[in-house]
């Protein structure tokens, strides 16, 4: 191979890793860039594809910096950074509190401020979330086969693969369709969490009798004692700020004869206004990067996508 095929060749690899790392951005950053910011009149700063990496040099940017009323001064919420009595633990546990990062260990600017590990958000402070840093949640995607009336499951016709469906909730907040997840309280373990927000959101459990909570309670415990892990990291969602994000583990837990959960009838509850199971396809519009994680959830199923 000549001198000058090898330059090009390198030329075109560096070319390649530059397009998959912009493809990788602006996935990350498709829910929390640009707009008005979730639940307020604030205006993020306008961030491009090509500066959202902290690496790259934009000395124009200058963002708001937003706290919402709605977490300042709460017992779950952070103090205010400048707040003489806050002495946080970063990149580890503090007390009950998980500081770390599933992407690895974060950096701060110069108010010693977390920076979001995935870039620039057009706008500072801690906006809706009670965390500086990352701000942990849960989400278990529920699935079984979908089945006729006679019980078969159904095959897509074009794929000829099994369909999926899984139990999804519509947020009061946002009015989207989502995994019935939630935060993971402090001191709190994710497996605890997985159960409770699916048991709040999809069976509104908080409304049920003790004997009712006792029939579910039973089915939910053999469905969520074999879960398998699909996704922990960061997570797009529309309430990140340059200061804090959110981060999650989503597992999955199937009912493959549909025995488990398919019994027992759905009811919305806690943060949730109606609650389905749904055939999962490739056109699903959901909450933040959630249908990131129901394809994972497919492709490990192999079912129709």
């Amino acid at each position: 191979m000549s001198i000058k095929k090898k330059k090009q060749k390198q030329t075109n690899k560096k070319i390649s890793r530059a397009n998959m790392r912009l493809n990788t951005i602006k996935m990350l950053h498709n829910n929390c860039r640009g707009g008005i910011y979730q639940s307020s009149k604030v205006q993020r700063f306008q961030v491009p594809d090509d500066k959202v990496d902290w690496s790259i040099d934009y000395p124009e940017y200058n963002p708001p910096d937003y706290t919402s009323s709605v977490v300042v001064g709460k017992p779950w919420a952070d103090l205010d950074i400048d707040d003489p009595s806050f002495k946080p633990k970063w990149n580890q546990i503090d007390g009950k509190i998980n500081r770390h990062c599933h992407n690895g260990i974060y950096k701060f600017d110069d108010n010693n401020r977390p920076i979001n590990p995935a870039g620039r958000t057009g706008i500072r402070g801690r906006g809706l979330l009670g965390r500086w840093g990352p701000n942990h949640a849960a989400d278990p995607i529920v699935t079984r086969w979908k089945r006729d009336i006679a019980g078969n499951i159904t095959i897509n016709n074009e794929s000829k693969k099994q369909i999926l469906q899984f139990i999804g909730i519509k947020r009061k907040d946002t009015g989207e369709w989502a995994i019935p997840g939630g935060m993971v309280d402090a001191g709190e373990v994710i497996s605890l969490t997985l159960k409770r927000e699916f048991m709040e959101e999809a069976l509104n459990s908080i409304g049920k009798t003790p004997e009712q909570l006792s029939i579910i309670t039973d089915s939910i415990n053999k469905l969520f004692s074999n879960g398998e892990e699909i996704y922990k990291g960061y997570v797009d969602d529309p309430r990140n700020t340059d200061n804090s994000w959110m981060e999650t583990c989503a597992m999955n837990f199937h009912d493959d004869d549909g025995s488990l959960v398919g019994s027992i009838p759905l009811e919305a509850g806690d943060d949730a206004s109606n609650v389905r199971w749904i055939d999962i396809e490739q056109n699903l519009n959901l909450y933040a990067n959630h249908i990131n994680f129901i394809q994972l959830t497919v492709e490990k199923k192999k079912a129709h996508w």
